[in-house]
């Protein structure tokens, strides 16, 4: 990877912890303690303009960070940011690399999180909030699919607005070139 190409990756990286620590709120009554935050949409732009494995690499050192620097959920915490984000940029720049078609990637990587997460939470949710898994099943449908619909729907969306504006398109086509 070149200069140009670290630094770039380096700078959307920190964009994505400064949103994530800046920008967050609860997108569902039911589930207050689950936080919508516009992390993703820089790691979604390295993913699909830059590279996968550089979009991976940027969502673990995310991940660890923000646990880190927040102390919120710990290791468990780090690795469901890590599986959450990973599985969004993977697969919306896997389909992205491969059809050219963002908004097939886009959505392919949003309905991919949600299923990813509801499969994540009953494996360890209660590991981490030491509950039976029965306690989780029932939140499953309810919250933690459209939790996750939602937050990477909106991401999605802001990302495609963002590479729709032709000014930063021709950006990011500077970069890969």
């Amino acid at each position: 990877m070149g200069t140009k190409k670290l630094v770039f990756v380096s700078i959307l990286t920190a964009l994505s912890i400064i949103l994530s620590i800046t920008i967050y709120f609860p997108i569902l009554p039911q589930a207050p303690y689950l936080l919508y935050d516009p992390g993703d949409i820089p790691l979604i732009l390295i993913s699909t303009q830059v590279g996968i494995s550089h979009g991976i690499l940027a969502t673990l050192i995310v991940a660890i960070l923000m646990a880190v620097l927040t102390g919120q959920g710990g290791p468990i915490g780090a690795l469901m940011h890590f599986l959450a984000s990973g599985t969004l940029i993977v697969v919306s720049g896997y389909v992205y690399t491969k059809t050219k078609n963002l908004i097939l990637g886009l959505a392919l990587g949003t309905i991919s999180m949600a299923i990813v997460m509801a499969v994540a939470n009953i494996i360890f949710t209660p590991i981490y909030l030491g509950v039976p898994r029965n306690t989780i099943y029932p939140l499953i449908f309810p919250v933690i699919i459209p939790f996750n619909l939602i937050k990477a729907g909106i991401n999605s969306i802001i990302t495609y607005i963002l590479l729709s504006i032709s000014l930063i398109r021709t950006y990011f086509e500077k970069m890969k070139g």
